[in-house]
């Protein structure tokens, strides 16, 4: 039994290596055959190796390792080795497909088409690598520290960063560059996220009745979109009846057939979804959990 956790373990390992080795060279081929080229750079430490290699004609590859190496010895101090090692092995694997990067001609030397599609690139790339438990960014840990220390969300930190740092553009290159460059950023900012949740992103469902009609919603829904419901039990808090709580994962095109469906038997019912970036075991991917 632990000879066959291993191989499992070690597989598991494999194929996040070979996914994050695949996320660097999407992420470079954004970066270095549509942004670079244009004079558009990404934020963060990537941005900031970006300007300083063009200031002092030494390898972007260079720098990005060195630069980012403080941030990492501080994140595996606070997040633990597996983070650490997963982002440096990302950041390594980048800067050897950058410094070969140079051996191929631009896609487009248009910026507007450069900041679009090097921005749909690169954000597929960070997705791919944040999926499998890495990053490509050193500030993501400063921005993890800091969101312990004040009432700045991870993402609102980043972003701030992020917006000194593509402002600086304008002053290495032009100002045309760091607005491309701003453009750039919002559309791999959300390519990241489609990349981690998907297109067909799930919803949970949480559809509060009366204990009668519980059973009839959870075989509707059953029947109709051949979703499984889970039952919970309790009590209203305000007249102290019996009440039960349906829990259900659904699709996004799903949701305004699931709330026919339930209003069908319960007009009066409560739902509430929320999204679900992650679903694993059950029946979901088979048309129910």
């Amino acid at each position: 039994m632990s000879n066959v956790r291993n191989k499992i373990h070690w597989v598991h390992l494999l194929q996040r290596g070979i996914f994050m080795i695949v996320g660097a060279l999407i992420y470079t081929v954004g970066l270095d055959l549509f942004l670079v080229p244009n004079s558009i750079i990404d934020g963060g430490v990537v941005g900031i190796s970006l300007m300083a290699a063009q200031l002092t004609g030494l390898s972007f590859s260079i720098f990005v390792i060195l630069l980012n190496l403080p941030f990492l010895y501080v994140g595996y101090k606070v997040n633990g080795k597996d983070f650490t090692f997963s982002t440096l092995f990302a950041i390594v694997w980048m800067a050897i497909f950058s410094s070969l990067a140079h051996n191929f001609e631009p896609i487009t030397n248009n910026p507007f088409l450069g900041a679009i599609f090097g921005g749909i690139i690169l954000g597929i790339g960070v997705g791919i690598i944040i999926r499998n438990g890495g990053c490509l960014d050193g500030s993501e840990i400063v921005a993890i520290i800091f969101d312990k220390r004040t009432t700045f969300s991870v993402g609102e930190i980043i972003m701030g960063m992020n917006l000194i740092i593509l402002g600086a553009a304008g002053f290495v290159y032009s100002w045309d560059s760091a607005m491309y460059s701003l453009v750039a950023y919002f559309v791999a900012y959300k390519m990241i996220d489609i990349t981690i949740t998907g297109l067909d992103e799930s919803k949970g469902v949480m559809i509060i009745t009366d204990a009668e009609n519980s059973e009839l919603i959870a075989d509707a829904l059953n029947a109709k979109l051949n979703r499984g419901v889970t039952i919970l039990y309790g009590e209203g808090g305000y007249l102290k009846q019996p009440k039960h709580a349906l829990y259900s994962v659904v699709t996004r095109l799903e949701i305004t057939r699931l709330k026919d469906t339930v209003y069908e038997v319960d007009p009066s019912a409560f739902i509430t979804i929320q999204d679900v970036h992650d679903v694993f075991g059950g029946r979901f991917k088979k048309g129910g959990h």
